[in-house]
C-alpha cells in the first residue's frame, strides 16, 4: 500500500508508523475534527453509536473497508455463488488485512455482531491496528483479554453466520454520509471515530499537531490565571 507520508519534506514523520505513534501520543479525535472542519471536511465522524469496548482503547491506522449485506438463512439455493459460502467473503477480507490497517465494516442492519474474538486473534497476528464496525461486536471478554482495539455499537452475541455475509472488501463505503475508501486514516478514541481522507492527511495532521501543542500551552496559561477571553485573543485557541 502506498504510504503518502514517506519522503515528504516538512513533515514530522517519515512513515505511517511514525505518524500513528504521534497520533496516539499527542492527538485526539476532537482536535483532528476541528482541523477538518476548518478545511471544509465537515462530515468525517462516524455515528456516535460507535464506541470503544473499553474506554482507553485507541485506534490509528489505514482503513481496509468491508461491505456486509443482510441475508436470510444460509442461502444454499442462491443464484449468486458468493452467497452459498459461509460468511461470504468475510474470511478472505480478514486474511487480507495488512499491518496498521483497520477492519472497517458497514452495510448490515444492526441486528447481529460483525466482529468477535477469533477475528481479533487473526487480526492481531496480521498486525492490524483495530476494528471499527457499524454494528455490534461479541465475545467481549475474549476481545478485552486480547487488548485488541474494537469499536462498535456495543455488545450483542447474535451471530452473523445465518444473517449476514461480506459481499466485497477494499471498496468505497458511505456510512451515514461519511465517505470512506481503503487507505483513508481512521482515528478512534473515547470521543468517537473520525475518518481523515488520505489526500488531506498531511495537512490535517500537521495542523492538528500544532493545535494540540498550542492547547497545552493555553491550558497552562489559564491555570496560571489568564482569562479565557485573553487566552483566545492571544493564541486563537479555545
Amino acid at each position: 500500500m502506498k504510504d503518502i507520508t514517506v519522503n515528504t519534506t516538512g513533515s514530522l514523520w517519515k512513515s505511517d508508523e511514525e505518524l500513528f505513534s504521534i497520533i496516539k501520543a499527542e492527538l485526539y479525535t476532537a482536535v483532528i475534527g476541528d482541523i477538518m472542519d476548518k478545511m471544509g471536511l465537515l462530515h468525517q465522524f462516524l455515528s456516535p453509536q460507535i464506541k470503544p469496548l473499553r474506554q482507553d482503547m485507541l485506534i490509528a491506522g489505514r482503513a481496509m473497508t468491508v461491505l456486509e449485506a443482510d441475508v436470510f438463512g444460509e442461502n444454499g439455493n442462491s443464484n449468486n455463488p458468493l452467497l452459498t459460502k459461509p460468511f461470504g467473503l468475510m474470511l478472505e477480507a480478514l486474511d487480507d488485512l495488512k499491518k496498521n490497517e483497520v477492519y472497517l465494516c458497514s452495510g448490515a442492519s444492526p441486528t447481529y455482531a460483525l466482529w468477535g474474538e477469533l477475528m481479533s486473534a487473526r487480526a492481531i497476528k496480521l498486525g492490524s491496528a483495530g476494528a471499527v464496525v457499524d454494528g455490534y461486536s461479541r465475545d467481549t471478554n475474549g476481545i478485552l483479554k486480547l487488548h485488541f482495539p474494537t469499536f462498535s455499537y456495543g455488545r450483542y452475541a447474535q451471530d452473523q453466520a445465518p444473517r449476514g455475509k461480506v459481499i466485497d472488501f477494499r471498496v468505497p463505503l458511505e456510512i451515514r454520509g461519511v465517505k470512506v475508501v481503503s487507505g483513508d486514516i481512521v482515528v478512534g478514541d473515547i470521543d468517537g471515530v473520525c475518518i481523515v481522507p488520505a489526500y488531506a492527511a498531511k495537512d490535517v495532521f500537521m495542523q492538528a499537531i500544532e493545535k494540540a501543542r498550542g492547547e497545552k500551552m493555553v491550558r497552562i496559561k489559564i491555570e496560571e490565571g489568564m482569562s479565557a477571553k485573553d487566552a483566545f485573543e492571544k493564541y486563537g485557541i479555545m
